[in-house]
Parts: C-alpha cells; structure tokens; sequence
C-alpha cells in the first residue's frame, strides 16, 4: 500500500514507522529525481510532527542507508518550511550543464538562500562550484545578488569546513550550519510566540557582519523576551491572572506548562483524526495543514476551585491567523474533562464586542473568555451584561484516548460546527 494512503488508513502504523520505513513505502522506494517516491516521501515529510522529524534526521545521521543522503537532503528542506520559508528542492543528482543545488529558500520581500546539505564534512567541499550556481540563479533572476549559500552538514564537528570558508574570497556570502542546530532553531520557532522572534531566527541564516555584536544580542534578546512572554502567556491565556473580572483566588495556583502542552497535543491529534487532516505545529499554540489552508489556535485552562468555569484569553494575532484560513478554529481544552470545544473561527470573532478585553503592562491585548458549565445550559461563553451567554456545547468534541483508530474518510466530521 502506497505511504499516504497508508497514513491515512492506519495512522498509527506509520507513526512507528523509521525514515527507511517510509521510503520503502513511498512509490517504489527508490529515491529519485522527479519520481513518485520523491513526491511523496515530500508530502509524507511535510504531514508529519516536528518530533518526528527530528527522529528521521537523527536517523539519517546515525545509520547509513540507501540514499540517506537524499532523504537528509528532504529532511533538511522541510525544516527550512518548518522556519517559514518557501522552499524550491534542487536535485539529488548533479548534472553537467545545469544548475545543482539542494534547495533555494526564500522568504517573501526577504532573505533568499542557496541550500547545500551534507552528511558530514569528510569530504572537501568545492566551494567555488556552489558559487558558480549561485551565480547562474543570480543571472537567470531566480535569486538576487544578496542571495546566500548556507551549507547544513550532518556533524556538529564543522572546524575544517569552517576553516575552509574563512580561507576563502566565499568567506561574505556563505555559512554553516549543523543539523542540529538547525533542528533547535525549528524548537524554539514552534514554542514561540511572536512573528519578530521568528524573522529574527531566519537573520542568523544569512551573513552578517559580527565584529559588532549588537546584532546577535538583540536576536538573543529577542527570542529570550519571547519565552518569557510565553511564560507568561501560559499564565494569562490558560488561567487569567487576578486582575481579571471574577477571577476565583485560586488564581496564582499555576498549572506547569508541560502538563498544558501534553493536552494541548492530545487535542489537536484528536482534531486531526477527526477532521481527517494533518495539522502541525506553526507556533506555541497554533497549528495549521501543510497547506495552511485549515488552521487551529488552541488553549487550555483547569476548572477553578468551587466553580463550574473556565478562564482563557484569546489574542489578536490568534484572530488574525485564524482569518487568513479557508477553515479556522478556535479550540478550548479543560485540563479535567476528556473534551474539547472546537469553534468554527466565525463564532469567536463575531462577539468579541461582547467580551471584556485587557491591556497589560507589555501592551499586548486579549480579549477574556470564560466558559460556564452548568445543569440548565450546558458549556457556555459567558458575555459582557447580566446573564448574556452562548451556549457552545453542540462544539464539542470527545478526545481520543489514544490516536489508534483509522479516520472515517466517507464523514470525517465528528462534531457539529452549525
């Protein structure tokens, strides 16, 4: 059975699959340019976790196998879309006469980079050969002459590479990065929660001046300042800190992030099976198809001592990446109950006049949402105005113990968003 007709068959299966799994599974698991393996070894790659990308590029790098080089080389390129770019691949095999390269990135309005990607740095590397082909995409107006070359190589240990460059009249246009490196950098991009921190991550890619350090510090800073306000953002979007209206007391009783994200990540694979979709990671806590044309903003709160409810925030940035999807949702999750409420993002956006909304001091505002569960009504929002509510229990979607189960593909939906 083909590899992505089997993941959507048997999710489950292939997710205990190893990248020599899913090659062998893929077409006629021989990977080669423009061949069907290719094709969907890329897709497969591109519907799958990050965790379970960095176990293939581990695997890569610490078993040798036919083609892993290639598979690495695809690995690679998906961590590139992982980091936001738009990502070309080059080819496996070079060829006489044509322009050999392992992938271009390029970010709209933005940095353009050349990929070269290496199991390790064993073997010299012609430096001068991958600026020919830098500049035969710059004369054919493929890439522009800030472009750059950014080489990615297996090992960690990249003193002689590094050395070969500095040596070198390349030394302004070209830089190393370890697989590893790379793959941190896919971290904390996907535990962030600010666009700047992600442009930020993108800048150490390209050359940069660094007898000055004002630059790496403020890329230092910026990604810091980002964990920080994650932190926070725990607090604020996942309890509500005590300034907010009707807060219970209980409310300085933090719940540890790790047991927030474990459920988040239990919810959004519910909602995948459900929904008969892959979502990934796109940041803390937003995730979308590898297409992003369906998108999910989720969070999490514990029930409140003495109380029936729940308190969370929902962010601006959340309501504009939810607007720009064919299909967005906005999904609540209770860290008590075995459910989550999945809303269709037009019924959160269409009474956020009617939510009470908050500025702290770092000037990020969000609006409260607090959800009442009740005998009479059900799981409710609660509005601005004496006894306003709306009633979301018909969102509700049971959580799936395990993801084991296959997706229904004649109706995948398996709750109502009417």
């Amino acid at each position: 059975m083909p590899l992505l007709d089997l993941m959507w068959d048997s999710p489950s299966t292939v997710d205990k699959f190893t990248i020599e799994q899913a090659v062998a599974m893929a077409g006629d698991g021989d990977v080669r340019d423009a061949s069907d393996c290719s094709g969907e070894l890329r897709e497969y790659l591109s519907r799958i976790s990050s965790e379970k990308l960095f176990d293939h590029i581990n695997h890569c790098l610490s078993s040798s196998f036919t083609n892993s080089g290639f598979v690495l080389q695809d690995i690679a390129n998906e961590l590139g879309r992982r980091l936001g770019y738009t990502v070309d691949h080059g080819v496996y095999r070079g060829k006489k006469n044509t322009i050999n390269f392992d992938g271009l990135w390029k970010e709209p309005l933005g940095s353009q980079i050349m990929v070269e990607v290496k199991t390790s740095d064993a073997y010299r590397i012609n430096l001068d050969n991958l600026a020919e082909y830098r500049n035969s995409l710059i004369d054919d107006s493929i890439i522009s002459e800030t472009s750059s070359i950014l080489l990615i190589v297996g090992r960690e240990d990249t003193g002689d590479l590094e050395a070969q460059i500095r040596g070198s009249k390349h030394a302004w246009h070209t830089r190393v990065i370890s697989a590893e490196s790379l793959v941190n950098l896919v971290k904390i991009k996907e535990n962030s929660d600010e666009d700047l921190t992600v442009s930020k991550i993108r800048s150490l890619l390209t050359p940069f001046e660094y007898t000055r350090l004002d630059n790496i510090i403020d890329i230092m800073f910026t990604a810091t300042k980002d964990v920080e306000t994650s932190l926070e953002s725990n607090i604020l979007v996942d309890e509500i800190d005590n300034s907010a209206p009707n807060t219970p007391s209980d409310g300085q009783r933090h719940t540890p992030p790790q047991t927030m994200d474990e459920l988040r990540k239990v919810i959004i694979s519910t909602l995948s099976e459900k929904e008969n979709i892959n979502l990934i990671a796109h940041k803390r806590a937003q995730f979308w198809t590898p297409e992003h044309e369906i998108r999910a903003a989720c969070t999490v709160s514990k029930r409140y001592e003495g109380t029936s409810n729940y308190w969370y925030a929902y962010h601006p940035q959340w309501d504009e990446f939810l607007d720009a999807a064919k299909t967005g949702y906005f999904v609540l999750g209770c860290l008590d109950k075995r459910v989550a409420y999945v809303l269709p993002h037009a019924e959160i956006s269409s009474c956020l006049s009617d939510l009470n909304a908050t500025t702290p001091d770092n000037g990020k505002t969000y609006w409260h949402i607090k959800l009442e569960d009740d005998v009479q009504h059900g799981m409710s929002l609660i509005l601005r105005g004496d006894g306003r509510r709306k009633v979301i229990s018909h969102f509700r979607m049971e959580l799936t113990p395990s993801i084991n189960s296959s997706p229904n593909k004649k109706d995948s939906r398996k709750f109502s968003s009417t």
